[in-house]
């Protein structure tokens, strides 16, 4: 991050409700909505069940190395400037919202898939499908190959509601503003690893991701990256994460639904190694709040 003050507190303005479903989701909401956005974190899960940790090679640490550690806490003060937070409580080494929904490896399952199953795909090659074969330094998962109705059960228990909520909270925002404006929110280890297109090297402190200019208008990018680098922040966009299934699903801009991903350089606000927050986790979620409020003060009437 470039070298300023830490910004002044985001001013808090009427309450928030708290809300919960089942064992997936949860969800932060203004007690109105004033602003046609909306915030997603489908990574930043913990409930660890021990059934899980039992089946896996690794323990309940190692198991976190997918984790996008603390960023729903980053985006707190969204709901104070009016627009909804929803995150996933599920962690994504169990099932990866940012999917779709039966994007799986065969050779991780004992019975044969169903044909509408996708078996061959980048993310499946890598072993990050919608059930992941590794963690993201490439550790394997399981001890022992699994059943496709153990796959079904998490899709309908937790990937199933986290994207029934997500799409009602859209297509809320697209009714009541006439167009609604999503951001994925995720976080980044602060330098590419060694299979990474940009391994070895410093990334931004923020990389935008639109899809190459497919899933938003451009002016919602370049606000959001205005915003930022006033800020203080260093800003990349599409390099080296341009979004994934849920950028790409939700963002149509000719429908008046605008998708765009925020990946977050770790440093920031976190001891990358530790997973604990860091003395800049405060600071650092001051700004988003500062960005959500920035947002949510333009007039987007021309999205509409």
């Amino acid at each position: 991050m470039k070298g300023k003050e830490a910004a002044p507190k985001s001013q808090a303005n009427g309450k928030t409700v708290r809300q919960r479903v089942g064992d997936a989701v949860a969800l932060l909401l203004p007690e109105k909505q004033t602003a046609p956005l909306v915030f997603s974190s489908p990574h930043s899960g913990t409930n660890y069940k021990q059934e899980f940790v039992d089946a896996s090679r690794l323990n309940a640490f190692d198991l976190r190395r997918s984790e996008d550690s603390y960023v729903n806490e980053l985006f707190e003060f969204v709901p104070y400037h009016g627009a909804p937070l929803l995150h996933a409580l599920f962690p994504r080494a169990y099932i990866d919202p940012n999917r779709e929904p039966y994007e799986l490896d065969p050779d991780m399952f004992h019975d044969s898939l169903p044909d509408y199953v996708k078996t061959r795909s980048d993310r499946v090659r890598a072993g990050f499908g919608t059930i992941a074969r590794v963690v993201a330094n490439g550790a394997e998962i399981y001890r022992d190959k699994m059943h496709f109705s153990d796959a079904e059960a998490r899709v309908q228990t937790y990937y199933a509601p986290y994207h029934a909520a997500l799409r009602r909270l859209v297509d809320e925002t697209h009714e009541r503003f006439g167009f609604a404006i999503l951001f994925d929110c995720h976080s980044m280890p602060s330098i590419g690893g060694p299979n990474d297109r940009d391994a070895g090297r410093q990334r931004a402190d923020i990389v935008l991701g639109d899809r190459f200019g497919t899933t938003c208008a451009a002016t919602v990018t370049d606000q959001a990256e205005a915003i930022l680098t006033d800020l203080g922040f260093c800003v990349a966009r599409n390099d080296p994460y341009a979004g994934a299934h849920t950028t790409s699903h939700y963002g149509r801009p000719a429908d008046g639904v605008h998708a765009l991903q925020i990946e977050i350089n770790r440093s920031l606000y976190m001891e990358e190694a530790q997973y604990t927050r860091s003395r800049g986790h405060a600071a650092f979620t001051e700004r988003m709040g500062q960005f959500a409020q920035s947002m949510a003060g333009i007039d987007w009437q021309s999205l509409s």
